[in-house]
């Protein structure tokens, strides 16, 4: 005797869907906190959208300082110009001396 299938709504279909793939409702990512966790600590970043548009991003404390390790760096502009790959290199930028133009008033 097979066994009869259970019955999906679409609308929970596509919400699994959504989950599954990292993307989240405000109000399920609301009521499903802990989940959300889990998931962006095991499968990796997590949206959460407001009103269907993508809002923010859950992702690993690991994920987010590698992201934000560049601009946490502070150095001078000077600094930002020594190290720059072409410290090294000889530019001439002697100019021309420019006495403007001649117009007739």
């Amino acid at each position: 005797m097979p066994i009869p299938k259970k019955k999906v709504k679409l609308k929970d279909a596509k919400k699994k869907a959504q989950r599954k793939h990292g993307t989240w409702q405000v109000q399920t990512a609301k009521a499903r906190f802990s989940e959300l966790l889990r998931r962006a600590r095991a499968e990796g970043p997590q949206i959460v959208t407001k009103q269907g548009i993508d809002d923010v991003v859950v992702l690993p404390v690991e994920h987010y300082r590698k992201l934000t390790k560049r601009s946490q760096r502070t150095t001078s502009l000077a600094q930002f110009f020594a190290q720059s790959p072409l410290a090294g290199v000889n530019l001439n930028l002697e100019r021309d001396r420019d006495h403007g133009r001649d117009i007739e008033l």
